[in-house]
């Protein structure tokens, strides 16, 4: 009921008047059953504006930490993403990550849409990356179809770190559902489960127009993040008192130096 609320009367029109998604696809939404929206995910507002145009209810696959905040803020907040038919799951792999496949299963064996971004997390940079097999996982043991689908301009509208987006138009572009039920019975095969993905993610690629980039997003995380600590260290020991004079003085020895090695220069 909730979900309805927000989308219908609250969220959806005012998201509509100010920022005119228009759609691309909308044929290829099934009016019944189960299926998989599998999307690239560029931004926070991706889980805003898919559901938005899909006429019927869809639940996404949501990091659960956004469901765990305290006080006020973070039972509104809870509030807010179950509204949206996010579904909170633990993303720190092994039993959790059975534990997220379970929680898909039961969506679309009641017949819903479920949301999945096939990447895992959002871009860093607004290229694709290479898809984890979860997403082939799920599908192949629920035997449904997948529809790819590519949001376009909600990093630019919403770019990571930016809480209130920017006005302008917002795209999603629907392609036709791919059908992998020639690979029934082979969810436990891992050359199965990376063909599926990998053929998901080209239709995203083909579908966005994003660059793809052959590893995964979590990854090129974590070495932005290493290079953001390090450049962070780089820049506390300029910040040293007396760095600007030691480096000067490093300076003038080496010239020194040159000269009484290069006495006729």
């Amino acid at each position: 009921m909730f979900y309805w609320v927000l989308k219908m009367l609250v969220i959806g029109p005012i998201a509509r008047l100010l920022f005119r998604p228009w759609v691309e696809g909308q044929e290829h939404i099934p009016e019944s059953g189960p299926a998989i929206f599998a999307s690239n995910h560029l931004s926070f507002s991706d889980s805003v504006f898919l559901p938005l145009v899909v006429p019927r209810r869809m639940t996404f696959l949501a990091k659960s930490d956004y469901f765990t905040g305290k006080g006020i803020k973070g039972r509104l907040t809870a509030a807010f993403f179950r509204g949206i038919g996010q579904l909170p799951i633990d993303r720190s792999g092994g039993k959790a990550g059975e534990a997220a496949l379970s929680s898909g299963l039961r969506v679309l064996r009641r017949g819903q849409l479920l949301g999945i971004y096939p990447e895992g997390t959002r871009s860093p940079d607004g290229r694709l990356y290479r898809g984890p097999t979860g997403v082939a996982r799920i599908a192949l043991e629920a035997g449904v179809p997948v529809l790819p689908v590519a949001m376009i301009g909600t990093d630019k509208a919403q770019p990571t770190g930016k809480k209130v987006p920017k006005i302008m138009r917002i795209g999603v572009r629907i392609g036709a559902p791919l059908d992998f039920s020639r690979y029934e019975g082979m969810e436990d095969d891992r050359f199965v489960l990376r063909a599926v993905t990998d053929e998901i993610m080209y239709e995203l690629m083909r579908l966005s127009g994003q660059e793809y980039v052959d590893m995964y997003a979590t990854s090129m995380k974590d070495r932005l993040l290493r290079t953001a600590r390090i450049r962070a260290v780089q820049l506390q020991e300029a910040a040293r008192p007396g760095r600007a004079a030691d480096d000067l003085e490093d300076a003038l020895n080496a010239a020194e130096l040159g000269e009484d090695r290069n006495p006729a220069a």
